[in-house]
């Protein structure tokens, strides 16, 4: 599931804000479960959070590439 940076690289920048959203759900539900006792790998926080870095530096990358 993990994402890869050239995957991302290859989005627009609408779908970069998306995925981001999209992201930041997940990482929520998966708080949720964890404070609840119900996640069963703990270890997809983690992986989430690195998707959700791994977006953000490709948008900044677009940021500084368009000034």
């Amino acid at each position: 599931m993990k994402m890869k940076a050239n995957e991302i690289r290859k989005m627009s920048a609408a779908e970069l804000d998306t995925k981001l959203a999209d992201l930041k759900k997940d990482l929520f539900q998966l708080r949720l479960q964890h404070a609840t006792n119900q996640l069963e790998n703990p270890i997809k926080i983690a992986e989430v959070k690195k998707d959700i870095a791994r977006v953000k530096t490709v948008i900044r990358e677009l940021q500084l590439a368009g000034r």
